[in-house]
């Protein structure tokens, strides 16, 4: 399969960028790290609004390399930044048609209408955009974008300028195109809860330098990387909805051995489920407790462990196939007598996990 691969170095006063990567050609790819790490500069680099010796190749094609540079608009690209940029003398109709009218009708390789459903714009679309809120303008960037038929889609922190409750609103729409789309996304976030809920892949950037690129859940839980030790690492598990208790309004989730019981009725049986474990809602028994109201006792193996915050230590556990991250104090860790290969039992609180 085709992936989108390159390197660039550059300089720029103090920072510096030197960066190789090779990225799936489809689902989510999140650039994720602190402010000034770089995560926009790459970004800009890919999409050609910036210029620094390297190379870029997507699906097959060469965008840069010694002796090529595709300028940014030869590149099938969109590209959505931290604010709408709508044009604002025109509808949102106009702003959607913007870049569909300039593709060729047999290259155009999405609906209009579709787009327009995926992101419930027609109640919208007559609109002007001083008329929209923040979230709205955001939604109607990503149908423009969408709209230019991109074979790469870029998204520069989408809802760094909205307030949470807009954040809350336009996630859905993020994770209905994920689901919906075979567009490659390339995602740049600082938000963590964002790219766990919405990435497959993650780059990770520290000071100008990819530190991990891989699967998401498996950098989430690296204890050598940074994001293990940080106060909200978490585990995500990709599941399956099995059964809906409904008397007790309870999701049954399960993902190969590991099961887990949920608030609320999420999903339809056979439909994929995301859950996302905090490491600070995981407990640790070495035998498996009777008459507690945790519902959740998942047999684990002991992987590994490793200091964390003053008298804290993480552990990563084995469960099957999936990872879980557990933070205990380190007396807990030294009257359980933990170590690599001790057999536990994780307890996760139903009401923690999300």
């Amino acid at each position: 399969m085709s992936r989108i691969e390159g390197w660039f170095r550059t300089t720029l006063g103090d920072f510096s960028l030197d960066a190789d990567f090779s990225l799936p050609s489809h689902g989510v790819t999140a650039l994720f790290g602190q402010s000034g790490s770089g995560k926009t500069t790459l970004l800009r680099l890919i999409a050609g609004l910036s210029r620094a010796p390297g190379r870029l190749v997507v699906g097959g094609e060469v965008w840069q390399d010694d002796t090529v540079f595709v300028p940014t608009q030869r590149r099938a690209l969109g590209y959505v930044f931290q604010e709408a940029s709508l044009f604002p003398h025109l509808s949102v109709r106009a702003n959607l048609e913007y870049g569909w009218q300039r593709v060729p009708p047999g290259e155009r390789t999405i609906r209009r209408d579709e787009v327009i459903d995926w992101l419930e714009l027609a109640p919208l679309i007559a609109l002007q955009p001083h008329q929209l809120s923040g979230g709205q303008r955001q939604r109607v960037a990503i149908g423009r974008a969408l709209l230019s038929c991109p074979r790469l889609l870029l998204m520069d922190e989408p809802m760094a300028a909205l307030d949470a409750g807009a954040r809350a609103d336009i996630l859905p729409y993020l994770e209905r195109l994920h689901r919906e789309l075979e567009l490659p996304l390339l995602y740049v976030s600082h938000a963590l809860d964002e790219v766990a809920r919405l990435a497959d892949t993650l780059l990770l950037i520290e000071a100008g330098r990819i530190v991990y690129q891989g699967p998401l859940a498996a950098g989430l839980t690296r204890l050598d990387l940074p994001l293990a030790h940080r106060d909200t690492a978490a585990t995500i598990i990709d599941a399956t909805v099995a059964t809906h208790d409904e008397a007790l309004q309870l999701t049954h989730v399960v993902r190969g051995a590991v099961a887990l019981e949920l608030p609320g009725l999420h999903g339809l049986p056979g439909a994929p489920l995301r859950v996302r474990v905090a490491a600070r809602d995981v407990s640790l028994a070495l035998a498996m407790p009777q008459q507690t109201s945790i519902l959740n006792l998942l047999p684990a193996r002991v992987a590994e462990l490793a200091d964390d915050a003053p008298g804290q230590v993480l552990v990563r556990l084995a469960l099957d196939d999936t990872v879980l991250l557990a933070r205990i104090t380190r007396k807990s860790a030294q009257l359980l007598g933990l170590q690599p290969g001790t057999p536990v039992v994780a307890q996760v609180k139903s009401v923690a996990v999300a």
